[in-house]
């Protein structure tokens, strides 16, 4: 591996399961895996300051490079000082490539083995994502850990299609590894494949013959059931090294972490708790809670009762006030409520794997949450 200022340090696997305890050591501090980071596409995370994010126990976050490349563009973010002095966070930042927005937005992209080409979604421009482009605009925001650029197909797909975007990631990752500089942040590759394991297989056997830092793994919640996604988890995890930190990227619902981290995942990022939080949905080990629902109107309990954040401070019948009346402080509570949640989450992990007890942890959760989706079927 080449020197990345990153360092990985395994600390403990649960004894019944693949759950991992470890820390990820980066240029502006440690990250205590698994660990769960907040989205901040453009430098924010939407509708919170980022003193709130870092409250509610965030380590790290996420930003993208096809968003901030094309505003307010990389120069400007370097003549602030960085992605990190510009937004003010201290801690480490990981960028996505813009990989993703080759699914996201198809109609606007080509994509060529030279590139992948958009018409912004702004004002119509172009913007050229090479392989190369996308580490130089990723050295010049600053961030700690840069994804390399990948072909994301959605599913389902067909396997002519995924193996024609697997070998182009393959070659990507290998035109990104060539660029790597004094200045370059730590490299993760992404293992694509789809739902198709020995494709997952050989491009995780080819990307670790390439030695990078840190393996993600890509392509999923973008149209599989999670039964699916679980499977190809226990194929691609153990094909990666046990001595580098494994992301899975884009996921996702409380349920679905703690699936991954009992198969061996360390790292997570979704837009999940914050784009309820500004809908009126709020997590809970009680499942998901509407607060527009009409049975909140004169409820006076907190949203939980063994939640520090500020959104638990009031009642749901408030919160449910917020938003029938349309205050903006609603989204904001609730996103930070949602947050917190995951956060949280994800620290009990860590203490559940320390202690060997991750199976309980997992079976006292996932029974809160399947009891919660029963009774609002039953209503």
């Amino acid at each position: 591996m080449y020197d990345s200022q990153l360092s990985f340090e395994l600390h403990h696997t649960d004894a019944g399961s693949a759950a991992r305890a470890s820390t990820l050591r980066t240029p502006h501090g440690d990250v205590q895996l698994p660990a769960f980071m907040p989205v901040a596409t453009q430098g924010t995370v939407k509708g919170l300051e980022i003193d709130q994010v870092r409250r509610a126990g965030a380590q790290i976050v996420l930003s993208n490079t096809y968003h901030l490349a094309l505003r307010p563009g990389e120069d400007v973010v370097r003549d602030l000082g960085g992605l990190h002095q510009m937004m003010g966070w201290n801690g480490p930042i990981l960028t996505d490539s813009g990989g993703f927005q080759i699914f996201s937005l198809a109609r606007i992209t080509q994509v060529t083995d030279q590139a992948a080409s958009f018409r912004s979604h702004i004002d119509g421009s172009l913007l050229e994502l090479t392989p190369e482009r996308v580490v130089q605009i990723q050295s010049a925001l600053g961030s700690d850990i840069a994804m390399v650029l990948d072909d994301v197909r959605g599913l389902p797909a067909d396997a002519e299609a995924l193996q024609d975007a697997c070998r182009r990631t393959l070659h990507w990752a290998q035109r990104s590894r060539d660029m790597v500089g004094e200045r370059t942040p730590a490299l993760f590759a992404i293992v694509q494949g789809g739902l198709l394991p020995e494709l997952r297989l050989s491009c995780a056997e080819q990307l670790v013959a390439m030695d990078f830092p840190g393996y993600a793994i890509g392509g999923l919640s973008v149209g599989e059931s999670p039964d699916q996604m679980y499977d190809i988890l226990d194929v691609t995890c153990p094909a990666l090294p046990a001595d580098r930190p494994r992301y899975l990227m884009g996921v996702g619902r409380p349920q679905d972490l703690l699936e991954a981290i009992r198969r061996g995942v360390d790292l997570f990022d979704c837009v999940m708790p914050t784009r309820n939080g500004r809908n009126a949905t709020a997590f809970t080990d009680e499942g998901l809670l509407k607060m527009r629902n009409a049975r909140h109107e004169r409820d006076d309990r907190p949203l939980d009762p063994s939640c520090p954040c500020v959104a638990c401070s009031r009642s749901r019948g408030y919160l449910r006030h917020l938003f029938v009346a349309g205050e903006m402080l609603g989204p904001i509570l609730l996103s930070i409520h949602n947050l917190t949640y995951y956060l949280r989450l994800l620290a009990d992990a860590r203490a559940a794997i320390k202690e060997d007890q991750f199976g309980r942890f997992y079976q006292e959760k996932m029974r809160g949450w399947v009891a919660a989706v029963d009774r609002e079927s039953g209503d």
